[in-house]
């Protein structure tokens, strides 16, 4: 609660929270808010010529090139966006905080190993890694978040290196060995506690990228497919009419900016609030 208070009194961290409610409840309420199903392609969803309709009364985004709600697509979008930036960023958080737990606290030609390894994971452009990954496997909504979270585990694990190497130099650590305290002890009671501020802040900020990432992804053609609405292929699928019915690309790609800035300015408010090295800092 004191967290969230100090969150509540900066005003772009109160803009980022309001903007991230509004898309989980526009996500979980999509049934019971949308007019329109996301998939249905409506007979009078498009012009006599065959294009996309312009905003109107009836459809408040206009329609897409098959004729689709696009309001009712961009909230089911939102799930999607939600899900793999949760999800996906989640499983990152827990694959790096790992390694990166391991390799600092136990050292030795583990740790040396852990840490050569997620180096060789980061010399490749990460990108570049996640087209690979998703050409390999058939791209879905789960092998999506699967593809993403291999690929941003190795910030956060090098990282938690540093900090567990850091914690566990302390006195305080040095202490506890002398006292015949067990690893299981000083690792649950003294090093991950010291860790859960860094974890929460990059959690915070790696839905950002996760959710960017997802739509570069489905943009190309290789993350989430149709007819399963994402932010990313609704602007693949519509960038033909970019010309013609440029809010077909408009919104969707401001909605992918906002929330990856919300998330953004949320993060780095929990970072002013939880690291004690940025305090009085603005």
């Amino acid at each position: 609660m004191a967290i969230l208070s100090q969150l509540l009194r900066r005003r772009l961290a109160l803009f980022g929270l309001l903007v991230i409610l509004v898309v989980v409840a526009a996500a979980l309420l999509a049934p019971w808010i949308v007019p329109f199903s996301p998939d249905e392609q409506l007979f009078d969803g498009l012009t006599l010529e065959g294009a996309p309709l312009a905003p109107d009364g009836r459809f408040w985004l206009g329609t897409d090139l098959l004729g689709r709600d696009m309001f009712s697509r961009l909230v089911y979008g939102a799930q999607t966006s939600l899900i793999i930036g949760v999800v996906a960023n989640g499983a990152a958080v827990l694959i790096g905080t790992f390694f990166g737990v391991v390799a600092g606290f136990v050292g030795g030609w583990l740790g040396a190993a852990m840490m050569r390894f997620t180096d060789l994971m980061m010399a490749f452009p990460a990108l570049l890694l996640a087209i690979v990954l998703a050409a390999i496997f058939r791209p879905s909504l789960w092998i999506v978040a699967l593809v993403i979270a291999m690929v941003n585990w190795v910030q956060i694990a090098r990282i938690i290196y540093t900090e567990t190497r850091s914690i566990a130099e302390r006195d305080f650590i040095e202490a506890e060995w002398s006292l015949g305290a067990s690893r299981a002890r000083i690792l649950l009671r003294h090093i991950l506690p010291h860790l859960l501020s860094t974890t929460i802040v990059w959690g915070t900020l790696g839905i950002a990228t996760t959710v960017l990432l997802e739509a570069t992804l489905s943009f190309l053609g290789i993350g989430v497919q149709p007819p399963t609405p994402s932010w990313g292929n609704i602007i693949f699928e519509n960038q033909t009419y970019f010309s013609t019915a440029p809010w077909l690309v408009f919104i969707p790609g401001a909605a992918i900016i906002l929330l990856a800035l919300a998330f953004n300015l949320v993060g780095d408010a929990l970072r002013d609030i939880l690291d004690p090295t940025q305090k009085g800092r603005h």
